[in-house]
């Protein structure tokens, strides 16, 4: 861990945590008064607070305390003898961060990783992809596929994601059970698809978890996912938004992903994607947008000006040569963007920390410029900026007084991380998402030393594995 600048302050603050406490509770007792302890459900105790609030403080060795869902304290590790706590974690040498936000995913392909590689875009989706899922997506595996993503999620750091899949009730129930905190759009979308034949009934299934879930749930938040712009005419599209607005639900989609989007587009409609949607009033305060690699310079006032949260999927992108999102350019231009995996079926996993490494990296070859997205706003980008991109900045996003308690320990520790100059470059450039040991959500841990607390893994590996089966078998049958 980076060591801290010599402190300047008066020999008092150098004084160990009791000592600080005796003279404290003596100058209280001089007063006539003892001094208060507050109790508390959890405190983390130790470790570099990476707070990421408005002065991106770092405190080198500091506290945090929790008591219900929120954080009540944040401060020096001095000030802690202050609390009483339930349940109390050291973490020492250890990183103390906000839990990391997967802006864009579909938990349920987990069970497709690796099915089919090496393929561009409209080849994978239309040769294997689509097909598998016919043959495959039901309730049951589903369930199975959102069980496996929340595993390897929750082991990786990732305490919030979004999601549009089918039978999204379902990734719903699971995605509660295992403690994480979701937006999660129904697809919508033109052609039959396992949970609707028709976009109307997309629509009734979006309208159905919306109803379920959108009143103060404390951990889901429904939203309608039209597809995209190629997948889904003008009047599917209008009918999304008109439902999220009659909810004030999220909007969640897919945007000039690929140019090959770009060209259907043109040719249907005469516009470009975003124009398009823009034009049909798709775009506004609560719409998501994942991608968004194809985008012209008249373009990013109009999504600044909607307010549009933007999805950065760097590694999926490449993976299927769909191009690179002029991201540097979005944050100069104000646009809030966070960062996502994508499906596991093209990625192929959901690791935030080869997300952050990856999106710091391709910026700088891609401008030949070292200095462009540092570790810093790569990190930014996976916690504060993720949170205003999914518009969910007031409540997540950094370890702040006030805020929900999503956070993650991190083991700074192992070799790859040795010596430690910088926390940010520690962080985004060395550590490994195996490096996560302990992962909070709402005050509640979900994983603590490395031991997930919600999930059965044994369970998800056999269910995994028979799904294996399942799948290759289908393909092969005729």
């Amino acid at each position: 861990m980076a060591a801290p600048k010599k402190s300047s302050r008066a020999p008092l603050a150098r004084l160990s945590a009791l000592a600080v406490w005796l003279l404290a509770a003596a100058v209280a007792l001089t007063a006539g008064q003892a001094p208060r302890v507050e109790a508390v459900d959890l405190l983390v105790r130790g470790g570099a607070i990476v707070t990421m609030d408005a002065r991106r403080r770092v405190i080198p060795n500091g506290f945090l305390a929790v008591r219900g869902e929120r954080i009540v304290a944040v401060g020096d590790a001095a000030e802690a003898t202050r609390y009483r706590a339930k349940t109390i974690l050291e973490a020492g040498g250890k990183a103390v961060l906000p839990g990391l936000i997967n802006a864009h995913t579909h938990a349920p392909m987990t069970l497709f990783r690796g099915l089919a590689d090496d393929l561009a875009l409209q080849a994978w989706l239309t040769r294997f992809i689509f097909p598998a899922e016919a043959k495959n997506v039901s309730r049951e595996m589903v369930r199975a596929g959102t069980r496996l993503a929340c595993l390897e999620m929750i082991r990786g750091g990732t305490t919030c994601f979004v999601d549009m899949y089918y039978f999204e009730g379902d990734i719903a129930e699971v995605t509660e059970a295992a403690g994480m905190r979701a937006i999660l759009g129904q697809t919508v979308i033109d052609f039959p698809v396992p949970d609707a034949l028709t976009p109307q009934l997309g629509l009734e299934n979006a309208e159905r978890l919306i109803q379920k879930y959108k009143v103060g749930h404390p951990l889901i938040t429904p939203a309608v996912a039209p597809h995209a712009p190629y997948t889904c005419a003008p009047e599917t599209l209008a009918a999304c938004r008109a439902l999220a607005d009659k909810h004030g639900a999220p909007l969640v989609t897919h945007l000039a992903e690929a140019d090959t989007e770009t060209r259907t587009i043109l040719e249907r409609y005469g516009q470009r994607p975003i124009l398009h949607v823009e034009r049909l009033g798709l775009l506004g305060p609560r719409t998501i947008a994942a991608h968004v690699v194809q985008i012209a310079a008249d373009e990013y006032p109009i999504l600044a000006r909607r307010g549009v949260g933007i999805a950065h999927c760097p590694q999926s992108n490449m993976k299927l040569a769909a191009g690179v999102a002029p991201i540097p350019e979005m944050l100069a231009a104000g646009l809030a963007v966070g960062l996502g995996t994508d499906g596991a079926a093209s990625n192929n996993d959901l690791d935030m920390f080869e997300e952050m490494d990856t999106a710091a990296k391709l910026h700088k070859v891609m401008r030949r410029d070292p200095t462009v997205l540092p570790a810093q706003a790569a990190l930014e980008m996976a916690t504060i900026g993720g949170a205003r991109a999914i518009h969910m900045a007031d409540r997540i996003g950094s370890l702040e007084v006030g805020k929900l308690a999503d956070f993650i320990i991190v083991d700074v520790s192992s070799p790859h991380q040795l010596p430690n100059y910088n926390l940010y470059s520690t962080l985004v450039y060395a550590t490994k998402s195996g490096d996560v040991e302990t992962v909070a959500v709402h005050g509640k841990l979900l994983m603590r030393d490395r031991r997930v607390l919600t999930l059965d893994e044994a369970a998800i590996r056999r269910e995994t594995a028979a799904f294996r089966t399942r799948i290759l078998e289908s393909l092969e049958a005729k």
